[in-house]
């Protein structure tokens, strides 16, 4: 099979290739095989060679949002790497390979309200599609005409309300087969230089809570909705943390002593609850480990069940 897949044009195979150096982790075991697709003929054509082969396989995007296991996975990693951003008026077609920041930077170029506030988000566009990334009170999917995937047999193109998104998640989450190789946006005209403004005032907060060489996924747990939550759950809420109808998972993790905890070399921050991460030579068991304990402390003091935003690839 690993000769099918190298004779496919754009398709670029590593053989036992590093998954560490691929998510902000930088934790995690190799990919028997990685394989990069360029183009959505690429990306399709591997995808039918290795579904009729029998052997595992993975997609993952920018690795943001991922904690690979220690022992890599042990089969196929594939990702959809075309990075294109097409700009007509006040619609974007934007690649899922494409970074999300380059995104956002192109936006405000060209005078495009919408994006700014997902400044400094990390990852690629699908993944942020995919899981309905957002920060400041906005989401993507706020953007979203449409998004074109593949289902595994061809290439469809859905509108938004069949996306299914909500807070954190998409109908792409759930259909895991589903690959996302577009989508189009669109934005708003407003000033550059106000836009610009917006996002260097994110840009700046984003890097002191989360540095750019801090080795993390960003926030670890999804941040709860206030009326899904049970009655005797809200008591427990002063007002002065809810923000925008939500109650940040950091204020019961918090409670439940999670600041400065640690295992091996994989910490939870002393100035927010919520970040976990590695402080050098941790582990994806190290990380399951402090994960599973946070939710235990909040399960037992509020009766609570915490929700990860990452992904777990591996056994």
């Amino acid at each position: 099979m690993l000769f099918r897949l190298l004779a496919i044009p754009n398709l670029h195979v590593f053989v036992n290739a590093s998954l560490a150096r691929h998510t902000r982790f930088e934790i995690g075991g190799p990919a028997r095989t990685l394989a990069d697709a360029s183009t959505e003929a690429a990306l399709t054509e591997a995808l039918a060679v290795i579904r009729t082969s029998g052997w595992r396989h993975a997609i993952i995007g920018g690795g943001s949002n991922l904690i690979v296991h220690d022992t890599g996975f042990d089969g196929i990693v594939v990702r959809y790497t075309a990075p294109a951003i097409d700009i007509d008026g006040c619609l974007v077609r934007v690649e899922a390979g494409a970074v999300l920041q380059d995104l956002v930077d192109r936006a405000i170029d060209h005078g495009l309200r919408g994006l700014e506030t997902m400044t400094r988000i990390p990852g690629w566009v699908g993944g942020a599609i995919y899981g309905n990334a957002g920060a400041y009170g906005h989401s993507i999917h706020e953007r979203v005409e449409s998004v074109r995937f593949f289902d595994g047999a061809e290439i469809r193109e859905i509108g938004n309300a069949a996306c299914e998104f909500r807070y954190r998640e998409s109908v792409f989450k759930r259909r895991k087969e589903w690959v996302i190789l577009s989508t189009t946006l669109r934005l708003e005209s407003a000033d550059s230089s106000e836009l610009r403004g917006v996002a260097e005032g994110i840009r700046k907060i984003r890097d002191e809570k989360y540095p750019p060489t801090m080795r993390c996924a960003g926030s670890i747990f999804k941040n709860l909705l206030l009326d899904e939550l049970q009655d005797s759950v809200r008591a427990h809420v002063p007002d002065r943390v809810i923000r925008e109808g939500k109650v940040p998972s950091a204020f019961f993790l918090e409670e439940a002593g999670a600041k400065g905890m640690a295992c091996g070399g994989i910490r939870v921050a002393d100035y927010h609850a919520n970040l976990i991460y590695n402080a050098g030579g941790g582990t994806a068991f190290q990380v399951r480990e402090i994960i599973d304990e946070l939710k235990r402390r909040v399960r037992e003091r509020f009766g609570l069940e915490l929700e990860e935003e990452v992904q777990y690839v591996g056994p």
